[in-house]
């Protein structure tokens, strides 16, 4: 059929439709969001993207691990998920070798600023792929695309990690604590798009020793914050814990700060047999805090150093 006759029967060919497609940005995928934590002492930066486009991700994941800031990088979910060293470094880059790579990561009290650079295509992605991402609180980034060698230096806001652990808010008749630690995790962290004081990054159920007074399949649940205001988010979070859970003997632990594997024995132990609440309790102190201590606190401490180790975390160790 010609076009003539296509266009009196109404009809159009896919061409034809395609090319009324009007894309915005042709060249440029955005970041939905970048969040950055700082360790306590200074000396390490988690840096967390989430992407778009799972092909660009795991090309930025190949290269970006070849930048001497870059300690580790792993991809959880839809995340980029990598560890970095603070200071600045010259970048060699090479042309499909190492063509895109980190050259930068500095501190103050309240920001984190990360450096960017890449060749052609992976300076587009160091540039104004990542500056309008949702968590970005200032930019500076080169003219990108064709040939270009182009970066960006971008802003965010220093974050804390904020990890709570929930156990025991269901009966035998109704709930379910994984999905009301979710639930309640996107009510206090609200729209991802938006750069709120929290941002809700993962959710981890973690296998327990299945003890006798179980509910059905005993397992405690961790939800990983990034804060900057890990008291309002703790608040919040156990007010509505307390308001939904169906049972007294709820527990809630907040481990606030860089890594949790201080707590890992405790919760391998809980994993391979019972455990009491008093023993559990007798954790408190530093970064770990006890909010709701009914029974539940033990499975709830031992699920916070298994965040997003997952493999680990739903292996059943007792019998």
């Amino acid at each position: 059929m010609n076009p003539s006759i296509q266009a009196t029967t109404g009809e159009l060919s896919s061409e034809t439709r395609s090319t009324e497609v009007n894309l915005v940005d042709p060249y440029i995928i955005h970041y939905p969001w970048i969040t950055a934590l700082a360790s306590e002492d200074g000396s390490k930066v988690e840096l967390i993207e989430c992407f778009d486009c799972i092909g660009g991700a795991m090309w930025v994941k190949k290269h970006y691990a070849k930048s001497p800031l870059v300690t580790s990088v792993r991809t959880v979910g839809s995340m980029n998920r990598y560890i970095l060293k603070t200071g600045s470094v010259d970048l060699n880059l090479e042309g499909s070798r190492f063509p895109a790579g980190i050259c930068a990561v500095r501190l103050s009290d309240s920001t984190i600023q990360i450096s960017y650079r890449g060749m052609g295509g992976g300076g587009v992605g160091a540039t104004i792929c990542r500056a309008t991402a949702a968590g970005v609180i200032s930019s500076e980034y080169d003219e990108s695309g064709g040939g270009k060698v182009a970066g960006s230096t971008l802003t965010f806001a220093r974050n804390t990690r904020v990890l709570i652990g929930v156990d025991d808010t269901d009966t035998p008749e109704q709930g379910a604590t994984w999905t009301l630690v979710h639930n309640i995790a996107r009510a206090v962290a609200g729209d991802p798009k938006n750069a709120g004081p929290h941002r809700y990054l993962s959710h981890t159920i973690v296998q327990l020793f299945p003890v006798p007074f179980r509910t059905k399949n005993c397992v405690g649940v961790v939800a990983e914050f990034a804060s900057t205001n890990p008291q309002n988010l703790i608040d919040r979070f156990a007010g509505l814990l307390k308001k939904y859970t169906l049972s007294e003997k709820t527990g809630m632990a907040v481990y606030t700060g860089f890594s949790p594997d201080i707590l890992l024995a405790f919760g391998e132990k809980v994993k391979r047999g019972q455990v009491e609440p008093d023993e559990a309790g007798n954790l408190e102190g530093g970064n770990l805090q006890i909010i709701m201590n009914g029974r539940g606190i033990t499975g709830a401490i031992a699920a916070i150093p298994f965040y997003t180790r997952y493999d680990e975390a739903l292996e059943l160790y007792g019998p």
